[in-house]
């Protein structure tokens, strides 16, 4: 591979005009892409295999006319001090509103609250119910906009108005913290680097290859189902692997300056050695990221094969276009060692590394040398310590309750709890299949008798059959707070009263509405953590013993990311479930971690960690090949690679913090959750267990058996071949490449 990816590097320097055109004219396609594209919506939580699905599904059957799946919009209305909803003006600027809201040609139905009993006791409080005839995602803007109008016409009346529900999903903001992120990576590149010009390279490819990334996800949006949390996720992700591979090539090609070769030549060498671990660690987090496609949750797995295919364009572009403008920029790119004029002039690699004091790497490692034990106590320790909290870890999904109080559907929220209790944000519908019934209408009736006899149940409504009164549905408000434990003890009781009233009367009882779907989602998650564990892990570990050849590297690899993984999620659980430091996180609801939090860290982390354990553990293997001792050889590999990894991970954990800025609270917590993952993985895992670890194994670190080694192909990853190369034998190769 090493060789390949020479060849490849010394083509693309070459050939840079035709590198540089093939990639601007994939980034203006997929721009025109997005351009013309409808914008995206929020994408629905279709579980296939659960019972709230199969809910819905039965009720698409039997309400053709009901819409199941259709857009719902709550609009609150609340009088004035003083005043009641049922006084005269209030009731008819309702009434208005009504008429209103029930004229747009999208609208399956309106409910009058006054005929409907939806008015608080107190009567200060209303509220009616709009139904869409389509999902939220096909809601035409238009019909937003005359919601958005009704509501504002009622508070130029004088009420208090807020809306609630899907029908007014909104992109979520991410705010100005993510450009501060991209302000800090650049900083961090202009420090490695010494010069602005070799810093904004990785800038400028990175957001080449973000952007060609997300513009095509915008513009298969429509088509694919795909939310725009998705394209946040993929410019996440893609912007901290896209800095961090272009970061590794571009660090490398100054070091083979620095040994005295030729541009073009150390251009193809830097391809050829930092660009095999670029391709390797792209593809551990390509694996993790696919991967979650076993859960079977369709938004999910477009979530990840989204962001994957970002992370392969970052691959790409780092071993292609990194070249190409190393071509056009020339010497202005200066040897490792030396800084441009603008920040202290011209030094000699030869006078930093050999004349002044060992490097800061170098001290580090040659310190965890001679304490391996305390070291590696010490890291596992302090990481055990931060996991402790993820003991308590509760699982759920966001829902209008945790969105900022400045938006009008968490007000909504709040006006609904405050009017009728805390369980009427999260009704649940109860569907009666009665067809293979003998007695449907007593099936409905014992139904509604043996709920109300359940604890945390407020109201129970009337059964509503359908025209063949074959099925019915049953509207049931709980006591407690939709995503409260509470709450979803008392779907699984209903559940388990279906399962008596079915031998008893032949009659199937399902539950969904929102919040068992989301209780349902969370169940499937945690079913499915495990075999996609043990998928993702597996597959990485057989890809990093072809890379390392050794079988203990990569198992250490393995249990350093589950340590970081479950020390990150405790740090989840200590801010967004416990609340400590969330006024500083902009957290202003606490409450159970997001379902998806676990495995979607699992997957993504993992491939990230992984970056740094190629590109660290791959220098320290080359040393180790070309003969030092096991201990000399991690020295080595921290003299050259600490400084870079130190780099990648402070931008990657720039990049993701800046996302927890962001007005969606499953992007926070992701933003939050991966950038405490890469400072544990990277900082403490990665610089200080894993040269402990390699120090105490010695030559056992590197111990492949000889059968394995048999088997195993050889990948090349050091650049073994690359050694025995001449100057001037490449050459005519590349030619022979480019013919064919």
């Amino acid at each position: 591979m090493a060789t390949f990816l020479y060849k490849l590097g010394r083509l693309a320097f070459r050939r840079r005009h035709f590198v540089a055109l093939i990639w601007v004219a994939l980034l203006t396609l997929a721009g025109v892409g997005a351009a013309s594209a409808p914008a995206a919506g929020n994408t629905s939580f279709s579980i296939p295999g659960t019972e709230a699905q199969k809910a819905f599904d039965l009720l698409e059957q039997r309400f053709p006319g009901m819409s199941a799946d259709g857009a719902t919009a709550r609009v609150v209305f609340k009088a004035p001090n003083g005043e009641k909803m049922t006084d005269k003006d209030n009731k008819a600027t309702v009434e208005k509103t009504v008429k209103e809201l029930g004229d747009g040609s999208e609208v399956a139905s309106v409910a009058d609250p006054y005929k409907g009993k939806a008015v608080s006791k107190d009567g200060t409080i209303a509220y009616t119910s709009v139904k869409y005839k389509v999902s939220g995602m096909e809601l035409e803007d238009s019909s937003r906009d005359a919601l958005n109008q009704a509501a504002e016409d009622a508070r130029d009346a004088g009420l208090t108005v807020e809306i609630g529900g899907d029908a007014l999903s909104a992109t979520p903001e991410t705010g100005s913290s993510e450009v501060i992120g991209i302000a800090v990576a650049a900083v961090v590149l202009v420090i490695t680097f010494g010069s602005l010009l070799a810093a904004g390279l990785p800038l400028l490819t990175a957001l080449i290859g973000v952007g060609i990334g997300v513009s095509a996800i915008t513009a298969l949006a429509s088509v694919l189902d795909l939310g725009s949390t998705t394209s946040i996720l993929a410019m996440m992700i893609g912007l901290a692997v896209g800095i961090d591979y272009a970061l590794f090539i571009l660090s490398r090609y100054r070091a083979e300056l620095a040994e005295g070769r030729e541009r073009e030549e150390a251009a193809g060498r830097a391809v050829g050695t930092a660009g095999s671990a670029v391709v390797f660690a792209g593809l551990t987090v390509v694996i993790a990221l696919v991967g979650l496609s076993v859960v079977n949750i369709p938004m999910l797995t477009k979530m990840g094969i989204a962001a994957a295919g970002t992370v392969a364009v970052a691959v790409l572009i780092a071993l292609t276009m990194i070249p190409a403008l190393l071509g056009y920029v020339g010497r202005r790119v200066k040897p490792a060692g030396e800084k441009s004029r603008l920040f202290g002039g011209r030094r000699k690699a030869e006078q930093s590394h050999q004349a002044g004091r060992p490097n800061l790497g170098t001290r580090w490692a040659s310190f965890v040398v001679r304490r391996p034990v305390a070291v590696l106590l010490l890291g596992i320790v302090g990481l055990g310590a931060a996991a402790v909290p993820a003991g308590s870890l509760e699982l759920g999904l966001p829902d209008d309750g945790s969105q900022p109080t400045s938006t009008t559907q968490r007000r909504a929220y709040d006006l609904l709890s405050e009017g009728f209790g805390p369980g009427f944000n999260g009704p649940l519908m109860v569907v009666v299949d009665a067809r293979d019934s003998d007695r449907p209408k007593a099936a409905f009736t014992e139904v509604e008798d043996r709920i109300k006899g359940l604890e945390n149940v407020v109201t129970v409504a009337p059964a509503a059959p359908n025209e063949a009164g074959d099925t019915a549905t049953i509207t049931v408000i709980p006591d407690s707070k939709p995503s409260s434990t509470s709450t979803e003890d008392l779907v699984h009781a209903i559940r388990d009263t279906g399962a008596d009233i079915a031998r008893s009367t032949d009659a199937t009882v399902l539950v969904t509405g929102s919040t068992a779907m989301n209780i349902d989602v969370s169940q499937k998650l945690n079913d499915a953590l495990l075999p996609y564990l043990t998928l993702v892990v597996g597959l990485a570990f057989l890809l990093l013993i072809v890379v390392f050849r050794s079988v203990l590297v990569p198992l250490k690899a393995a249990l350093g990311f589950l340590l970081s993984v479950l020390a990150a999620l405790g740090a989840v659980v200590a801010v967004f479930q416990w609340g400590w430091l969330a006024g500083l996180m902009g957290v202003e609801e606490t409450g159970p971690v997001m379902s998806m939090m676990p495995i979607f860290m699992v997957g993504v982390v993992f491939g990230l960690a992984m970056d740094y354990e190629v590109f660290l553990v791959t220098r320290m293997r080359e040393a180790y090949v070309h003969g030092e001792k096991p201990s000399q050889a991690v020295v080595t590999g921290f003299r050259y690679g600490a400084r870079v990894v130190t780099a990648a991970a402070v931008i990657m954990i720039a990049v993701f913090a800046g996302f927890i800025g962001s007005s969606e609270s499953m992007v926070k917590m992701i933003g939050f959750g991966l950038a405490v993952a890469v400072l544990f993985d990277a900082f403490i895992v990665r610089m200080a267990i894993v040269p402990a670890v390699l120090a105490l194994l010695g030559k056992r670190a590197w111990w492949l058996p000889g059968w394995l080694d048999r088997l195993l192909p050889n990948v090349d990853v050091e650049g073994e071949g690359l050694r025995a190369r001449d100057d001037d034998r490449p050459r005519d190769e590349d030619r022979e490449l480019v013919r064919a």
